[in-house]
């Protein structure tokens, strides 16, 4: 359970600091010291980081950082879509998904390396 909490204290710092943290911190951490499945570390991460976000995102917003129409046009965007492609995760093997993820973490890791 502690490294279930250091797991989690880990990904609120991520969280506020670059507005990450469940997939990039929760998800290899919770296959690699916890020994979840892919699956089950993708879904177990998103359950975690609705507390994580919203505290993030209150705190955020009283340091007027937040854009509320930019925010609630992608909030409700994003989770019509999660609704829908949450079913997929069944369908889809842990390695494949390993590699969905990987190549996620990899390409958008080596675009905002370059960007401008």
């Amino acid at each position: 359970m502690w490294i279930a909490v250091l797991i989690g204290a880990l990904s609120g710092v991520v969280a506020a600091l670059c507005g990450v943290g469940g997939g990039i911190i929760m998800v290899p951490l919770f296959t690699a010291f916890l020994g979840l499945s892919q699956k089950q570390a993708v879904a177990t991460s998103l359950a975690a980081i609705v507390l994580t976000a919203l505290f993030a995102s209150l705190k955020n917003s009283a340091n007027q950082f937040v854009d509320w129409k930019i925010a609630g046009l992608a909030g409700v965007a994003g989770a019509v879509v999660a609704w829908l492609a949450a079913d997929a995760l069944k369908h889809l093997s842990n390695r494949t998904l390993t590699v969905i993820f990987a190549s996620v973490m990899i390409t958008m890791g080596v675009r905002m390396l370059f960007a401008r």
